[in-house]
């Protein structure tokens, strides 16, 4: 038997390459590799570049704080945020300093970002979008008091189960959703402060110890078609919470501080760092847009580590372009910039290694718009435009089934999210990860269904991803 060479684009390709088809015998095959990613010197180590890349922009936040105020008022606006109840929506902006705020998202994120370094975890695609998350939603409702426990609660977990924390570092990133179910029941319930703190932090850590197994439970609800399953998680665990809380007769109240009259210098942050972003990447990419397309044409369905499938320069690159994206759509509908506004766009961001890319998150954008305009909602309201930025958790199921089905998603979630708050009172700050959660839920078989009468196959499948 004769042996041939073939070329393969790729390593997902490789052991089709050797096993052949699948209803005949494999032919012997040498087989060599081209590889879509441009060659990086074999000195660069690439995990100390993004560590390196990532404490940037912490101590680049921080820096800013100490620049735009002085000693004194970050102080005071430091103690605001972390005895505030933070929940859903508390704007940093609204109750703190302009620096305090900043220096808040940095420190908390560095603090992120050590623990990942010194686990010796790969700083993968959910590890930097969980980490952009992290400093997103610093800005409104994460703060180190009321994060440090869940985290805590992680670890516990990691060791009832005899299992690196590393391993769940992830979930312990993400679990800070429940942030301010801890400063709430410190500071928002008129109990002591004392006891206040001592009841918040018990119940973080417990927190801690049950998001990791429920979200591997919950990642088959919505067959990956959403990016933030453990915001759904976490809203299931603040129903809970609220739930007994209301059997005790305590209610919940809720918050709405938005800060207004900071969008000019904020959009030039945000337009700067992802422009930053851009070029980092090219260079990164050998100096190239190479590979930028095959990456957009990805349908991003969990899970989609863009890092480990399509190299650290195009990650970076698309995390630039959904930067630009997302600022453009908020001035486009003349929407203020602020914490949960901001939140928002770094949320985005931050996924844009993990799942989301301009051409799989237009279509939701374009379905919350249609929302707005035919509900007659002020698309320029800070909740509307949340509810855009944030509805591109959706963004696979406008990669697996097309742009059309994406403006589906985006027009029910829109309706759902506004139903469904009242659930967790606030507690969870990923309140748009549980309504897509639901959203995906009743979206798969009915979009599955229309694909099998049209004699198509199954979507799921077809686009699940290959590593």
């Amino acid at each position: 038997m004769e042996s041939t060479t073939r070329a393969v684009m790729d390593d997902d390709a490789v052991l089709d390459a050797v096993l052949g088809d699948s209803a005949g015998t494999p032919e012997p095959v040498s087989v060599y590799v081209r590889r879509r990613e441009p060659v990086i010197p074999e000195t660069v180590d690439l995990q100390k570049v993004k560590f390196r890349l990532l404490v940037l922009l912490c101590l680049s936040a921080m820096a800013v704080g100490f620049v735009v105020d002085e000693p004194g008022r970050l102080l005071e606006g430091t103690l605001a945020i972390i005895s505030s109840p933070s929940n859903l929506l508390t704007d940093y902006f609204a109750i703190a300093s302009a620096g305090a705020v900043f220096l808040n998202a940095g420190a908390l994120t560095l603090a992120s970002v050590i623990l990942v370094r010194l686990e010796k975890t790969e700083f993968s695609g959910p590890i930097i979008a969980g980490i952009f998350t992290v400093f997103g939603f610093a800005l409104f409702g994460k703060n180190l008091f009321n994060s440090i426990p869940i985290t805590l609660g992680v670890f516990l977990y990691a060791r009832l189960e005899r299992k690196r924390f590393g391993d769940y570092q992830v979930e312990s990133l993400f679990a800070t959703a429940l942030g301010p179910a801890v400063s709430y029941l410190a500071f928002g319930t008129g109990m002591p402060v004392w006891a206040g703190i001592l009841l918040g932090w018990s119940v973080g850590i417990v927190l801690g110890m049950v998001v990791p197994p429920l979200s591997v439970h919950f990642k088959k609800f919505h067959h990956g078609l959403s990016l933030y399953n453990i915001g759904f998680t976490a809203g299931i665990v603040g129903m809970v919470v609220v739930a007994i809380k209301n059997m005790a007769g305590a209610d919940i109240a809720t918050a709405s501080h938005i800060s207004t009259g900071l969008t000019p210098w904020l959009a030039t942050l945000v337009a700067v760092f992802s422009v930053a972003l851009l070029v980092c990447g090219f260079v990164l990419n050998g100096r190239s847009l190479h590979g930028m397309a095959h990456l957009m044409r990805r349908s991003g369905q969990a899970p989609s580590d863009f890092v480990a499938l399509e190299g650290v320069g195009r990650t970076i690159m698309n995390m630039g372009l959904l930067g630009l994206m997302s600022l453009a759509f908020v001035l486009a509908v003349g929407g203020e910039l602020n914490g949960p506004v901001l939140g928002g766009i770094f949320t985005v961001v931050g996924f844009g290694a993990y799942g989301k890319h301009p051409r799989n998150c237009w279509p939701i954008l374009a379905g919350v718009t249609l929302g707005a305009l035919l509900t007659g909602a002020d698309l320029s309201s800070t909740q509307v435009i949340m509810t855009a930025l944030f509805a591109t958790t959706l963004a696979p199921i406008a990669g697996v089934y097309g742009s059309i089905y994406g403006v589906v998603a985006g027009l029910l979630h829109m309706g759902l999210v506004a139903n469904l708050g009242f659930l967790h009172g606030g507690l969870n700050l990923y309140n748009h990860g549980f309504a897509a959660g639901f959203a995906a839920f009743v979206l798969y078989p009915v979009f599955n269904a229309k694909l099998r009468i049209r004699g198509k196959h199954d979507r799921i499948a077809q686009h699940a991803p290959q590593h």
